[in-house]
């Protein structure tokens, strides 16, 4: 599929932001029609980037070219997938299908939370910002790129998206296995406890924070998120303990194409944050790398410590429960220990300087 737009073009409609362009084929997952398609060829195209892909290495480049760099989250702040790639094929080897089950199941559903983006409100940024946007991801948040993160992750009308995906890939590696029916609610419940804190900038406009904030946090969410494709790949690839090794390992491969474009528009908006200056409630400013540097510091502290924790106790708690049902020895929760991950967070994160 190729790309009817100008490498220099800055300014793009919504409807070319959420174009498609054209397919050869459609993806079907499970027996649900989903976005994408495939090409002449057979390649698996993403859905639309016809624009959006060229838009944001656009926005990137002037960026770039103006001497601002694009913000990177350090290898070393990302946690490792819990459990395991070797952990979890123990697992499925020994007949404990259900840690796994509900942890491919956990992943369908976050999935289907990131349509909450659309929902972010975009301030009048141009009152809020010193320096222009015009021709920015920034100027284009409430202008396609919300509203296609949102398609991408749930879907859209009668397409099935990411959630559906997941799920697809979860019923033909595993047969169709029953759901832990506790899943959504135990879910629902871990996310509520996790809500509240005072804002980090208090001075900014309420909006303009919440956005900044959302940004930053569903950006650490995506980079976070490559560990999980590359852990549902090689898992469900395996014939051992992949009933649909191709096609339930092609499946995770086509979410983690169609996620590039969330990481890779984010990073824009952040980094043009970032070089830019921040008027305050008290008609002050502040330097936007300060905001930026400061919030994803402090998610990046909080996810680091977290995440891992909380996917470690959630596997556990499912396998003693297996042993404990007689479905498994006590000697398999000694093996799976033995072959956890060993990670610990960094002492710093590389954005210290602006949490100050």
């Amino acid at each position: 599929m190729t790309s009817s737009a100008p490498d220099d073009r800055l300014t793009y409609t919504p409807d070319e932001l959420l174009s498609d362009g054209k397919y050869d084929a459609p993806l079907i997952a499970g027996e649900v029609l989903c976005h994408g398609g495939f090409d002449h060829s057979g390649e698996y195209r993403s859905p639309r980037t016809e624009f959006r892909n060229p838009a944001v290495q656009a926005w990137q480049g002037a960026l770039t070219r103006a001497g601002h760099s694009l913000i990177e989250i350090p290898d070393a702040d990302v946690p490792p997938q819990f459990p395991s790639i070797g952990q979890a094929k123990l697992l499925l080897k020994n007949g404990v299908r259900e840690p796994i089950v509900r942890s491919l199941t956990v992943i369908s559903i976050l999935e289907g939370f990131g349509a909450i983006i659309r929902d972010v409100r975009v301030p009048e940024l141009k009152s809020l910002v010193v320096e222009p946007i015009d021709g920015t991801a920034l100027a284009h948040l409430d202008r396609g790129l919300f509203e296609a993160h949102a398609r991408d992750e749930a879907g859209y009308k009668d397409q099935g998206g990411h959630k559906q995906m997941w799920e697809a890939a979860r019923d033909l590696a595993l047969e169709n296995p029953k759901v832990p029916s506790d899943v959504f609610l135990r879910l629902m419940g871990d996310r509520g406890q996790s809500r509240g804190g005072d804002p980090l900038f208090p001075q900014l406009d309420k909006t303009l924070y919440r956005m900044i904030s959302m940004m930053a946090q569903v950006f650490v969410i995506e980079v976070f998120a490559r560990e999980t494709f590359d852990w549902g790949v090689s898992l469900l690839s395996d014939p051992e303990v992949s009933a649909e090794p191709v096609r339930a390992s092609n499946m995770v491969a086509y979410i983690r194409s169609d996620e590039a474009p969330h990481v890779e528009y984010l990073r824009a908006a952040l980094s043009e944050t970032r070089a830019r200056t921040l008027r305050t409630v008290d008609g002050k400013t502040i330097a936007g790398q300060t905001v930026v540097d400061g919030i994803v510091h402090h998610i990046l502290t909080r996810m680091g410590t977290n995440r891992p924790r909380e996917q470690r106790d959630e596997t556990r708690g499912a396998l003693t429960a297996a042993i404990e049902a007689g479905q498994a020895n006590k000697t398999l929760l000694e093996a799976f220990d033995a072959l956890a991950p060993s990670w610990e967070p960094p002492a710093r994160t590389g954005f210290e300087a602006a949490a100050a």
